[in-house]
This record gives C-alpha cells, structure tokens and sequence, in this order.
C-alpha cells in the first residue's frame, strides 16, 4: 500500500486580492470613526461654550428716556430765613440788672434791650480818670520847667544838660496823656457796653438771659448770647436749581411763595443773587430769592413752595422710576454700551411724577437704559439684550 501526500493548493489571485481589500479597508474605516468623533465632541465643546458664556452674562430688557412736558416754571421745596439773622453777646462782664425786650418784641437799631451791671468797670475808668488828671498835672508842671530852663540858658545858669534832660521830660509826660486818654477811652467804651442794644430793626425770637445772670463777655471762655433778633422785612429762601434750569436763573426773575400754613396765598420774590457755580454733589445751582414782607406774615423757619417763572419753557427726561438704582453712591441708572456691557451713571433727580421721575443730569436720550436692573449690577459687566415686553416697550 502507499502512502500518498495530499498538498494544499496554492491560493488563488481572487483569495488574494479579497485579503488586501480588507487590510486597507480599516484604516479607512478608523479614520472615519475618529472624523465622526472629532466632529461630535467639537459640537459639544461649542454648546459648553455657549452655555459658560450665557451664565456670564446677564439677560436685560431697555429702555429709553422720554422727553416729558415742557416746563414754564419749575417748583422747589424751601424753608424761609431772616434777611439778618444775628445772636446779640456782651461785651463786658457782669450781672444782668434788667432787660427790656422779651421774644415776640420789635426793636428798633440802637434800642436798648438789657442792662448790665459791671462795677469793676466803672472803678477801673475812676482810677483812669485820676490817673489822667495826674498826668495832665505832671505835663503843666514839665513844661513850665522845661520853659523856665530855657530862658536861664543865656545867663549860663544853667548847663545845657540840664536844659535837655527837662526837655526830654516834657515830651515823656505828654507821651504819657496821651496813654492815659487812650486808656480812658477804652473804659468808657467797656462801661457803654453795658448797655447792650439791637445791632438792627428787627423781632427778637430767642431771649437766652434773665436778671442776675452772670456774663461772660468771653474772657475766660466763650462769651453768653443774651438774644437773638431776626430782620423779617424782608424774608429770603435759598433753592436748589437742578443744573438743567440753571442757564434760565438771572437776577430779577420773578418767583412765588406757597406756604402750607397759609393756603391759597400767594407772596411774590424776586431772584436777586445765585452762586454762579454748579455743586458737584447735588448738580443744582444755589439762588436766593428775596421776598419783601410788611405785613410780617412770613415767619422765618417756615415751610415753602418756591414757583420760578422760567424766561423759556424747558424740556427734561423721564424714566421709569424702576430703572432707578438707589445704592450708597446715590442714584444711578444702568446703560449698555455698543460692547454690550454696563455703564452705571451717577444721575441727578427730579420731580417724582409716580411711575416716572425726572432725570435732570446724567443721561441722554438715546442712552439704553436697563429697565429693571439688579442691585448686583457693576460697572463692565456683560448682558444679553431680551426683547422688552409690550408693557416695557419705549
């Protein structure tokens, strides 16, 4: 029996080429995978993005500043001053002995309105009295000396010494008077200051004294003030001017008083000084206006409206009084920038009209203003811009 080998046959070309199809084949199929990979985790990546950047910012609604009615006067709260008002203080020390005018008491200058009793004083000005006339004594008696050794000096009496020496005396003793006269007239006006009088016409609103008090005329500390007096001929209130109205305030513009204690009448003023000087602080131009006041109606202290007639009417802006931001800087509203980012101006306010307020300072009116801003809004924070609801549409 024999053995016979059965051999494999050789591969054919078709088995061939079917194995090299499919080794490259993977590679193709790998770089597809990784491309489908690649492409998912970039979308991913940009929707993180997206999210990351819209937890950054914050989502505002606007709106703009209108322009509100124009004004032919403005009206301004205020509270009425004295045209002078002065506390009256002693000039020399003592014991009050009476006084003569109690509040409510119209004086007039120079009247007299407490009388003090300083006995010091009155010693002091005998004593230099007697020292004057002492002094005046002593210069007669220099000069007839000073004459008598003149005359002996061509008889060489006398050396020319002495002739000097006297001479020198004469002059001393006329140095003298006159520091005794000035020294005199110095007490006699201390002893006049125990009358003490009203420094103008006027009412006497505060009386801080009464009979056997002891006054300080401030020699050894700060002085008393006995009274104070108040000139209300003619009564002043100082107002505020927001910036916006103040190229329309001169003097001469005419101006009205409206006071809660007495309705339903009318006192009319007259613009006569402003500080002619913006404050930083409050943006508003201090005026004074002068009101006559004959009648004394006009009390000072006392609550006022003031009215300014404006020269020409005046526009100013309104925003709704929501977009306002009350922090301890101030008020500030809160803008968006072409960057899109938070701008907080620092506004100056006016008139309170309910739902709206009128801003005098600080924006314009193409500014865009965040309607309903948070308390944790800052300066360059970014925002994305929400359609505004009807209601908060401008």
């Amino acid at each position: 029996m024999t053995n016979q080998t059965q051999a494999t046959p050789p591969p054919t070309t078709e088995t061939s080429r079917d194995s090299i199809k499919w080794f490259l084949l993977i590679p193709v199929v790998l770089c597809i995978f990784g491309a489908v990979t690649f492409f998912l985790r970039a979308q991913d990546a940009k929707k993180l993005t997206a999210g990351t950047n819209a937890l950054d910012t914050e989502p505002v609604t606007l709106t703009h500043a209108q322009q509100g009615a124009p004004d032919s006067e403005i009206t301004l709260p205020s509270t009425l001053q004295g045209y002078s008002d002065s506390p009256v203080y002693a000039r020399t020390s003592g014991y009050i002995a009476h006084w003569y005018a109690d509040i409510g008491t119209h004086v007039h200058q120079g009247e007299l309105l407490a009388q003090i009793e300083s006995p010091e004083v009155d010693q002091e000005l005998n004593q230099a009295r007697a020292a004057l006339s002492q002094t005046q004594a002593n210069l007669v008696l220099a000069g007839i000396t000073a004459k008598r050794y003149q005359e002996l000096i061509p008889t060489n009496a006398v050396a020319q010494q002495e002739v000097d020496q006297n001479n020198q005396n004469l002059d001393a003793q006329k140095a003298g008077v006159q520091a005794a006269i000035a020294n005199v007239n110095r007490l006699e006006q201390l002893q006049g200051f125990e009358k003490v009088v009203a420094p103008f016409d006027g009412v006497i609103t505060q009386r801080r004294t009464d009979i056997g008090d002891l006054i300080n005329a401030g020699n050894s500390g700060m002085g008393a003030e006995l009274f104070r007096i108040s000139k209300i001929n003619i009564v002043r209130v100082f107002v505020p001017v927001p910036e916006s109205y103040s190229d329309q305030i001169s003097d001469g513009l005419k101006a009205t008083l409206e006071l809660i204690a007495l309705p339903g009448q009318q006192f009319d003023g007259t613009v006569t000084r402003s500080s002619h000087s913006i404050a930083l602080d409050s943006h508003t131009l201090l005026t004074e206006i002068d009101v006559p006041n004959p009648s004394g109606k006009l009390l000072p202290g006392a609550y006022a409206e003031v009215h300014i007639h404006l020269s020409a009417p005046v526009k100013h802006l309104v925003v709704p009084v929501g977009s306002i931001l009350f922090q301890s800087a101030g008020p500030q509203i809160a803008v968006v920038n072409g960057t899109n980012q938070i701008e907080l101006r620092k506004v100056a306010l006016g008139r309170d009209f309910g739902n709206t307020i009128e801003v005098t300072n600080g924006i314009t009116e193409s500014d865009q203003i965040v309607a309903s801003p948070p308390d944790y809004l800052v300066n360059g924070m970014h925002v994305t811009i929400q359609p505004a609801s009807g209601s908060e549409k401008s």
